[in-house]
């Protein structure tokens, strides 16, 4: 008997821990940022996109470690 789902999905909840740590502190950053009177666009922009890169996903390991019901 295997324990790869379970190392999986364990791997899975890891990452997904990871990301939503890394995704606050991008929140945080770019809340800091946003707030400085000469702040740096074009450094907002892409912190703003990689925090969607980074939403995105989360949402796809959501997904895996949590079926949708209707399939």
């Amino acid at each position: 008997m295997s324990d790869e789902p379970f190392d999986d999905a364990t791997s899975l909840r890891r990452r997904l821990d990871e990301l939503r740590t890394e995704h606050h502190d991008l929140d945080e950053a770019i809340n800091r940022l946003a707030q400085l009177p000469l702040g740096d666009e074009l450094m907002l922009r892409r912190l703003k996109k990689r925090k969607l890169v980074l939403k995105d996903r989360i949402t796809a390991i959501e997904h895996l470690l949590e079926p949708d019901e209707r399939a």
